[in-house]
């Protein structure tokens, strides 16, 4: 048994050497064990023990040829279904209209008309014969034309019916003959575990058809899209599968499929230093895919179901100071949104102030241990169990520790609002300079998980938002998520030291900078990204 689990993991290192070294230094290496042959029998042994066994070099070289028909199956059966999208959109004000948009990276020359024409590139893949193409919204998103080419090379014009911008999906409809259209299939997401053979098949920098290969590197990880409320709350997009094969620009909108050739997830995001591969791939899963399509095809649009809280992971260090046991999971419901569901079902947020590591906590709230019986230890399930198991209008019923005792409420979801509709009003007093990020203070143990000295201090982004000045400037925020003192923290982003050379080591610090400026004014950051210093020149802006 061992010797075969030897020989296969022997196989996936010659698989991965082919795939990044070519296959010439692979074959030598295999010609290598084809000169072996088996020692001298001796005089004493039978004909049956002296006949010849296979060389490893012959069962590794069927195993692999194996494995590389496999891979030529899946692109053969996949490809067909994978489009590549080019959008267009029209600047009317000249190349300085600029809107942070990174799907729109070529600028093409001003018309007779003046007016210019940013396009970019992406992938999609065919979700049925009625013409509906399913892609990434980020690809589309603010396009006046789109042309969609096909692995024959046939190009037609498309038009976005339905998208949805807190799982970034978005389907276009196309007039195609139906039975030239070949549909993707699609696997349940849900069946996916980490180590498993993956292909991505899209149109990285234009390549059409392009296929790369990977394993699943993590599961369950956590998108964020956009900010929800002024405190700094944000959706995502759960259940995220990550890979390491490779993705670049122009795979957006493309398709991560097992070796079956059916559909896990659609290639949504990378994260990378330099803009291109970098091993680390995000891709949404299709457990969320087939639940949203449909009714963007139908709709238009995706009604999120929606509880009204704001919460997080209950850390084993929140928990004894609540009194619970150290071990006791859940998520700990911080604020509920006024005339929520939420609210109207009875729970409770947090109202108790705390200092736990050196940072200010609000506790006391309601835990929520489980819904519908499944249990929920961390944020992320609670948000993986609704995006996977409900609808806006659905009946759930919640368990909730309330002061250390267990009750039972029962909760009618609503419809998630969009940011605009969470966002407060804000004053003329309040109304001034804004850079646009969310972040926390660095501590010793969140520093240490990014490999930064223990007493390394700071302001540590957690989010950047869309269009902000923040974004614009190329500030970046976390994505990686680490468990500390029992709860997740997303870590890696850019952490700010200094503004205009005054200390910043929280959003106290940095809100007082950013006060003593008015919109308009260039302000420059200290900040380190992946352990070296840079800085950073933001333009800053009016609060929107």
């Amino acid at each position: 048994m061992k010797s075969k689990i030897h020989r296969k993991f022997l196989i996936f290192i010659l698989l991965t050497s082919i795939l990044l070294s070519g296959c010439g230094g692979v074959w030598l290496f295999l010609d290598r064990f084809s000169d072996l042959t088996p020692f001298p029998k001796t005089e004493n042994e039978s004909p049956l023990e002296s006949t010849p066994a296979p060389t490893m070099a012959m069962e590794i070289r069927g195993d692999l040829e194996s494995i590389q028909t496999g891979f030529s199956s899946v692109y053969e059966q996949m490809v067909p279904s994978v489009v590549n999208i080019q959008a267009v959109q029209v600047l009317k004000g000249g190349p300085g209209m600029e809107d942070g948009d990174f799907s729109f990276p070529f600028l093409f020359p001003p018309g007779r008309d003046g007016e210019f024409r940013r396009s970019g590139l992406g992938s999609g893949f065919i979700w049925d014969q009625n013409g509906h193409i399913v892609t990434n919204n980020h690809v589309v998103r603010n396009a006046d034309q789109i042309k969609v080419t096909f692995h024959d090379g046939t190009s037609v014009e498309g038009e976005v019916i339905g998208s949805d911008k807190d799982s970034d999906l978005a389907v276009i409809k196309v007039d195609y003959p139906r039975n030239l259209l070949h549909p993707v299939c699609v696997a349940d997401s849900t069946e996916v575990r980490v180590g498993q053979l993956v292909a991505a098949i899209g149109n990285p920098f234009g390549l059409e058809g392009t296929m790369t290969v990977g394993i699943v590197s993590a599961l369950g990880r956590s998108l964020p899209i956009q900010p929800k409320t002024r405190d700094g709350s944000s959706y995502t997009i759960p259940d995220v599968i990550q890979t390491d094969a490779p993705i670049n620009p122009g795979n957006s909108g493309g398709v991560l499929v097992d070796m079956d050739a059916c559909l896990i997830g659609v290639t949504t995001a990378i994260e990378s230093s330099s803009g291109v591969n970098a091993g680390v791939g995000f891709v949404v899963p299709s457990v969320i895919v087939q639940r949203i399509v449909p009714d963007l095809i139908k709709e238009g649009a995706y009604q999120h179901p929606w509880i009204g809280i704001s919460g997080m992971t209950l850390a084993s260090d929140i928990a004894e100071e609540m009194g619970l046991d150290r071990d006791q999971h859940g998520v700990l419901v911080v604020d509920v949104v006024p005339d929520s569901p939420a609210e109207k079902a009875g729970l409770i947020g947090s109202d108790q102030l705390a200092e736990i590591d050196g940072q200010e906590i609000r506790l006391g709230g309601d835990v929520i241990v489980e819904v519908d019986d499944e249990p929920i230890r961390d944020f992320e399930d609670l948000t993986a169990y609704l995006a996977r198991n409900t609808s806006s209008g659905q009946d759930i019923e919640l368990k909730v520790l309330r002061e250390g005792k267990e009750i039972s409420l029962n909760l009618t979801l609503g419809v998630r609002p969009t940011a605009s509709n969470l966002q407060p009003q804000i004053s003329q007093s309040e109304k001034g300079a804004w850079l646009g990020i969310y972040g926390i203070s660095l501590n010793p143990d969140i520093a240490e998980a990014m490999e930064l000295s223990s007493n390394q201090s700071g302001l540590l982004i957690q989010q950047v938002i869309t269009d902000s000045p923040a974004d614009r400037a190329g500030l970046r925020g976390s994505y990686k998520s680490v468990e500390i003192n029992g709860q997740k923290i997303l870590v890696g982003g850019d952490v700010i030291l200094q503004m205009n050379g005054n200390q910043v080591g929280n959003m106290k610090d940095l809100q007082a900078e950013i006060n003593r400026h008015k919109p308009g004014d260039d302000v420059s950051l200290s900040v380190l990204r992946e352990g070296e210093s840079i800085t950073v020149d933001v333009r800053l802006t009016a609060r929107p």
